[in-house]
């Protein structure tokens, strides 16, 4: 993405947490790259000025899963259309899991997702190969082909490795590879059928419940297969306050772990399932308000190291069965960065520390020399009014997904420029 216009961001505040940077300055940037950091070099002429006054700069976000339903699901959405939200929302790099149809379990398949994403040029998506042959948890696929393919972790989406043995395996060879392994933790014995968080609520409405145990079970084998193998993985959307303790456990024990919350587990609770709201059906499930908080309190301290969207269109039919038969995600590019603003009002973290779960921490996770503004790094950045009001309708969604627990909720904080590689992606 190089020979981009040559372009100065005057007058806004800059915070960029890998670099320990926070204010007010002017940014330049050439060559799709940043140029210099407050004055600019003698000689540089902007193409383009933009005035960030009252507003913050910060690097593009980083998303550790975000579904694009292409190829194979495109009567939900596109590639096109969900990286087009993405830019509308501050997000400048994607993973996407590889539960695509066909699976992203050959280099072909990687090459074909990177490919279509570079023709719109919207983001960065960044598809994770899988780790058996079609997610379906028997063969191991060939790892060392899928990262030369553009894949820089290894995932089962959300299709658990039944077998321990095959788990193992599949470490170890990651390992070899220099990969990190995204593990979806849920017991699929335990969780099978299960829809709520099974508690009072779920009881109560006659929901079957998926119990805290499916996912300390799984935190458990993980962590053990994880420190036999010495290999690198990651959680990929920790819901309870049990999961959290044992993964800090782990890491103080030297294993090699990191771990991502979604977003509306960070708000939302099993208490929000009383109007059988199909929007509330999500996989993990929405936990107790002690989950909640130490979720919270996880991602202020850092042993949380990223926040993602977990991003899930679906087609208008998906939510209109009866609660259990519905199909479990939501549609969350577009709400993370004003939710992500709830938390600093909230007091759950600083505005700095919130950037970093949004950068820093989600691209580190990757291995990618992402989520920072420093000079000579690909110009991704975000310029958002953090007093700017709207109220989330399917009129001002740009994805193609529209269901979201947060319809018609007034959100703090929208997105005015994304730049992608020093070329403008979008502008308000």
């Amino acid at each position: 993405m190089a020979n981009g216009p040559r372009i100065s961001i005057r007058n806004g505040r800059l915070i960029d947490p890998a670099s320990g940077l926070d204010g007010e300055t002017d940014l330049h940037i050439a060559d799709g790259e940043v140029l210099a950091i407050g004055a600019a070099p003698s000689g540089f002429q902007p193409e383009l000025t933009l005035d960030a006054r009252g507003r913050l700069i910060c690097p593009g976000f980083v998303d550790l899963c975000a579904r694009l339903r292409e190829p194979g699901h495109e009567h939900k959405a596109t590639i096109a259309s969900e990286t087009r939200a993405a830019a509308a929302s501050g997000i400048t790099t994607l993973c996407c899991p590889p539960d695509t149809l066909p699976v992203i379990d050959t280099p072909a398949v990687a090459q074909l997702v990177y490919q279509t994403a570079e023709r719109h040029g919207f983001a960065r998506v960044l598809p994770a190969g899988a780790a058996t042959q079609g997610l379906e948890g028997v063969k191991i696929t060939e790892m060392a082909a899928l990262k030369q393919a553009g894949c820089p972790v290894l995932s089962q989406a959300d299709r658990p490795i039944r077998s321990t043995q095959v788990q193992r395996r599949a470490m170890e060879y990651a390992t070899t590879f220099g990969l990190t392994l995204f593990l979806h933790p849920q017991d699929a014995a335990l969780s099978e059928e299960g829809c709520a968080h099974e508690g009072l609520v779920s009881t109560r409405l006659g929901l079957p419940g998926i119990p805290e145990a499916a996912e300390t079970v799984a935190v458990a084998r993980d962590l053990a297969l994880a420190e036999q193998t010495g290999a690198r993985i990651h959680f990929r959307g920790l819901s309870t306050a049990r999961g959290v303790a044992m993964l800090t456990e782990a890491r103080r024990r030297g294993v090699q772990v990191t771990a991502d919350v979604s977003m509306h587990q960070l708000f939302l609770t099993e208490e929000d399932l009383e109007c059988f709201d199909a929007n509330c059906h999500l996989i993990p499930p929405l936990r107790t308000r002690a989950d909640r908080e130490a979720l919270r309190a996880a991602v202020a301290s850092g042993e949380i190291s990223a926040i993602c969207s977990d991003h899930q269109p679906h087609d208008a039919d998906a939510k209109l069965a009866p609660f259990p038969e519905t199909a479990p995600g939501i549609s969350a590019l577009e709400t993370l960065l004003p939710l992500a603003l709830r938390l600093v009002e909230e007091g759950v973290m600083d505005l700095s520390t919130l950037i970093g779960r949004l950068t820093q921490g989600p691209a580190s996770v990757l291995g990618r020399d992402l989520g920072r503004i420093a000079p000579g790094s690909p110009a991704d950045v975000c310029v958002f009014d953090p007093e700017a009001t709207w109220v989330v309708s399917p009129a001002t969604l740009v994805s193609h997904g529209l269901h979201t627990p947060f319809n018609e909720q007034e959100m703090r904080g929208r997105v005015s420029w994304t730049l992608h590689g020093g070329r403008i992606v979008f502008e308000r």
